[in-house]
């Protein structure tokens, strides 16, 4: 049976130590969780940064000390884990989204291939100008796109700029489902998305807050490539008892072992995605 990515969100971008004490902020912290979270069983890990004051920001700066942070960390432990660097940045400009790309060029970076209103509360903005920008940026410095799909549309989305050339096949989708203003997470959604995957594609979920744990279990069911956990996405193990990210890896490793799924290294993950391994002193050259 095939092996599962596990990629672990320990950050978000609005994680704070008001939320939980647990979550990671400063590039030793992020460091230091990275190392943890890979040898608990994960093979991805996903970053957002926050700047001096606890603040979500898309720094350049930011970026380069989280990022080599991990890379040294990892290195030191003598673990191995592939990192996934976020571009969401609502608002911010497009090419402070993408600069951090071109000075760390990171195996794996989010694409979110369309806009919402997230939660009511304001605009998760990804434009038409910043999408193809990042799509092709992509292409040029070998990046891996994690494709996050919140909704149909913007599956549809990345159908479109796969056709347009934007996007490389194959590509690697990651379900993002139980946001208010997007698609609930339910089984029968990810059903749905499921038989409108690109052909040849790889696939990964992860649901929000109380769809956390729904998510895993269907994705496997399914017969997912990966599965998405950590604080970014869901603070909690069970009602009221704050979550390590740790603690949701080995959860998630836990039930994917009871189906015969065993946690897929991280050169095994890249394998399955089709990127290559980049060596540290690789990073602090781009």
């Amino acid at each position: 049976m095939k092996k599962l990515i596990i990629s672990a969100a320990i950050t978000g971008s609005a994680g704070s130590k008001t939320l939980s004490e647990h979550i990671p902020i400063t590039p030793e912290e992020i460091g230091a969780e990275a190392v943890a979270v890979a040898k608990a069983g994960a093979s991805m890990v996903h970053i957002h940064v926050h700047d001096k004051d606890g603040k979500p920001t898309m720094d350049t700066n930011y970026f380069v000390e989280a990022f080599e942070a991990v890379k040294e960390a990892v290195e030191a432990a003598g673990v191995d884990i592939i990192v996934n660097l976020t571009t969401s940045g609502g608002s911010y400009d497009t090419q402070l989204r993408l600069a951090h790309l071109k000075a760390l060029r990171p195996e794996v970076c989010s694409y979110d291939s369309g806009s919402f209103n997230w939660g009511l509360g304001g605009i998760f903005e990804n434009s038409p100008d910043f999408l193809e920008q990042c799509g092709r940026l992509t292409q040029e410095l070998n990046i891996k796109p994690e494709i996050e799909v919140f909704d149909y549309g913007m599956l549809g989305n990345t159908l479109a700029y796969i056709k347009k050339g934007v996007l490389k096949t194959p590509c690697h989708i990651q379900f993002v489902l139980g946001v208010l203003g997007a698609m609930d997470g339910t089984v029968e959604n990810l059903q749905y998305l499921h038989s409108k995957l690109p052909e040849g594609c790889t696939w990964s979920v992860t649901g929000i807050g109380k769809a956390h744990l729904t998510m895993l279990l269907a994705g496997l069911a399914l017969g997912a490539d990966g599965l998405r956990v950590g604080l970014e996405d869901n603070l909690y193990l069970t009602r009221g008892v704050k979550a390590t990210n740790v603690q949701l890896v080995e959860r998630a490793v836990s039930i994917a072992r009871m189906v015969g799924r065993e946690p897929a290294t991280a050169d095994e993950a890249r394998m399955m995605l089709g990127i290559t391994r980049h060596a540290l002193k690789e990073y602090k050259k781009a």
